[in-house]
């Protein structure tokens, strides 16, 4: 995908240079047209909160929100193998594929507020047929099993968030004005809990949600399993490649990458 790690390093260090400030000035203004309007204050909840921020983002009272584009990124979870999932990884792949016929909750979804969805494959552990809604950015075929080796290495994980800013960037130059993460990868609830654990300090039993439906002695063990691997491989929780590449996944970088890129874009709007 990269001719050598320089190149996606370079890439993300340059879309993260471009990321910039919320327009403090545009944010207020956008709360006095809120106050302005004919409602009561408030009366729209979060959605005022959002129609403020988004101003802050983009620097413009009014942004533009369309074309919409669902970028699903797709990867499998060396993980899988301590059954910390109620599915086998081979249903990822089955998955993709139902996307990108067109026959996913995320696709109903999509078509309601007339969005495209594309699929990226940063890691999914067999290839899947060529399709023009499918990006094939794989980095590996899945992930190791974090319980026993890090998941990825350093430069696998600056990868793949470097596949993710390039989709994010190719289809902002295709004319989306606005970008929606999604993800697919049967087990990825395990790195993702590791990750919230690290970050947050706060205990793996807390963190951790049952997945597609855990009995009790299924989520125990899933628990033990990040407990384990948090152990083991002590990563830095202020080095996010460092959590990222010992207890992460592929998509999860793929979509650190997308959100990267749509920031940097929005900066300079």
């Amino acid at each position: 995908m990269f001719e050598d790690a320089s190149e996606a390093e370079t890439l993300l260090h340059e879309t993260m240079a471009a990321v910039g400030t919320l327009d403090a000035e545009m944010r207020a203004a956008a709360r006095r047209r809120q106050a302005q309007l004919t409602k009561p204050p408030g009366a729209l909840g979060r959605l005022e909160s959002l129609s403020i921020q988004l101003a802050g983002i983009t620097g413009q009272l009014k942004p533009k929100l369309h074309p919409r584009t669902v970028i699903v990124c797709a990867a499998d979870h060396g993980v899988t193998a301590e059954g910390v999932s109620a599915f086998p990884s081979a249903i990822t792949a089955q998955m993709v594929l139902n996307f990108l016929r067109g026959g996913a909750a995320v696709n109903v979804l999509a078509r309601q507020m007339n969005a495209e969805v594309v699929v990226v494959d940063v890691g999914v552990q067999t290839d899947i047929p060529a399709h023009p809604r499918l990006l094939n950015r794989k980095v590996r075929y899945a992930t190791a099993n974090l319980r026993v080796e890090p998941a990825m290495t350093r430069q696998e994980a600056v990868a793949s968030i470097a596949a993710g800013i390039g989709v994010a960037r190719a289809v902002v130059a295709s004319g989306s004005r606005m970008l929606i993460t999604g993800d697919m990868g049967i087990g990825n609830t395990t790195p993702s809990a590791a990750i919230a654990a690290v970050m947050t300090g706060m205990p793996a039993s807390e963190v951790t949600g049952r997945g597609t439906g855990l009995e009790y002695a299924a989520w125990q063990h899933k628990v033990a399993v990040i407990e384990d691997a948090l152990r083991l491989h002590q990563p830095d929780p202020a080095d996010a490649l460092d959590v990222l590449s010992k207890v992460g996944g592929l998509e999860i970088g793929a979509i650190a990458g997308v959100i990267l890129a749509g920031v940097a874009r929005a900066s300079r709007s």
